[in-house]
């Protein structure tokens, strides 16, 4: 079961991608004026959820690993920050409608057609005015060992995503080379895909 695999992972004796935010996420939180409520599907160890959150959003953050969990809320009380963590499955999930003023979609992959289905659930979450901050990887990772999944129809491309979310007003997307240093399992140059997507 997948559910076992990222828990097993999760009790690794170092934190599987690290403590620091990803970098691109961390750079559209610094840029927003004002803080406001955010959705963090899959956000496992909670590197962005508890960055968002010490930076005065409202986090809404959710994985299906039990493990991760526990460590992101114990991490949290540690650090006198408060979020809202659960349990719950990417394909099943439900959200409030018009209820996100941001929604970090930070390497959560899925296949087609599940991934066009997830992204417009998450474009009815947001609120007019709200935007998708995303990065993941692009087919050209295939083979790397820096990270990511090993079956294509779970990768980006700039196709995919316009495709995915081309009711939102598209402010970047671009595919780019980049150096990860996110713990033990994004580690090294990778080839990923970066937007912000707000709609209108």
């Amino acid at each position: 079961m997948m559910k076992d695999f990222w828990n097993k992972r999760y009790q690794e004796k170092d934190l599987a991608y690290g403590e620091a935010p990803n970098r691109f996420f961390q750079e559209f939180i610094d840029a927003q004026a004002t803080p406001g409520r955010i959705l963090l599907p899959a956000d496992g160890q909670g590197r962005n959820g508890l960055y968002a959150a010490a930076k005065g959003w409202e986090v809404d953050a959710f994985d299906f690993s039990e493990e991760a969990r526990e460590q992101t809320l114990a991490k949290a009380a540690g650090k006198g920050l408060s979020l809202n963590y659960w349990i719950d499955d990417l394909t099943t999930v439900e959200f409030s409608a018009h209820h996100y003023d941001a929604i970090g979609l930070i390497y959560v992959h899925f296949p087609a057609p599940l991934r066009t289905e997830f992204h417009h659930r998450c474009i009815d979450a947001l609120k007019p005015g709200g935007s998708i901050v995303l990065e993941a990887f692009h087919p050209d990772q295939m083979g790397r060992p820096s990270g990511g999944p090993s079956s294509p129809d779970r990768l980006f491309t700039h196709e995919r995503l316009s495709n995915d979310f081309q009711s939102l007003d598209i402010q970047s997307l671009t595919h780019e080379e980049v150096m990860l240093e996110e713990g033990k399992y994004h580690h090294g140059m990778a080839s990923v895909m970066r937007m912000v997507g707000k709609k209108g």
